[in-house]
């Protein structure tokens, strides 16, 4: 199995010091990301599409096996809800385009308020390329589904997991792609709790998984220690068990 681990974003100046050298320019980010860590979830797509020129800048900093997971535009997932999006997902994937064999996945990530909805599935999955990997993040219990999860796999989609946001459920490890998509969104990971997601992953039927975890300035860390794990560098140690955090607990639910 191959596991491309990395965050959601690269550019954050927070990160000098601890990642990043002190005194790095922001134009030299993504190459020594890219140096130290095999994939990066880019997020400011849903807002706005990059020009073409910035795709090959990115595509021209990093090395040949680097992987670039993007999400896509608002305009799709949360604007229209899915529905008559056809435009809009044709012109994403003419875009993405520019970044050849760097893009790994497109994500597409469900509004929490959007309730499962199997005829609305089936027809967006329908005018998504063959050619383009693709990733849907669901926000709503009502979508965790064997229904849903037979329609994902009949087009090779990945179902995104991890650890979610306040509020947000608890999606399954269900392979419904020849890959899988991890977003990990808990704000600290111990030496055992990385073991114990390498041990999950493991047992899958995956060839490749990508695994973002958070924008914090730990993150880059907990990816090089899950990295460290899988490339067999590194010994995971022993879960402990963690208390349940009360109603209402935890920070705002963010990308």
């Amino acid at each position: 199995m191959k596991l491309r681990a990395g965050t959601s974003g690269f550019s954050y100046s927070e990160w000098r010091g601890a990642f990043y050298p002190e005194g790095m320019p922001a134009d030299a980010m993504l190459g020594y990301y890219s140096s130290r860590l095999g994939s990066v979830e880019v997020n400011n797509t849903f807002y706005r599409m990059p020009s073409p020129a910035v795709l090959a800048g990115w595509a021209g900093a990093t090395p040949p096996e680097f992987r670039f997971a993007v999400k896509a535009s608002r305009r799709i997932t949360h604007l229209s809800k899915l529905r008559n999006v056809a435009d809009p997902v044709t012109f994403l994937a003419k875009t993405l385009s520019g970044l050849g064999a760097k893009l790994g996945v497109v994500l597409y990530q469900l509004p929490p308020v959007l309730r499962r909805d199997d005829a609305l599935l089936r027809d967006f999955l329908a005018l998504l390329p063959s050619e383009q990997r693709a990733a849907l993040e669901v926000r709503h219990a009502s979508w965790l589904d064997d229904a849903v999860y037979s329609l994902l796999r009949d087009k090779n989609v990945a179902l995104v997991a991890g650890d979610p946001e306040e509020g947000g459920p608890v999606v399954p490890l269900e392979p419904t792609a020849d890959f899988g998509y991890l977003r990990l969104r808990a704000e600290d990971y111990s030496d055992a709790d990385l073991g114990a997601w390498h041990a999950r992953l493991a047992a899958q039927p995956w060839h490749e998984v990508f695994a973002f975890f958070k924008h914090e300035t730990k993150g880059p860390e907990f990816a090089l220690r899950l990295s460290a794990l899988a490339e067999g560098r590194a010994r995971p140690g022993v879960a402990k068990p963690k208390a349940s955090p009360a109603r209402g607990s935890g920070r705002k639910r963010t990308a």
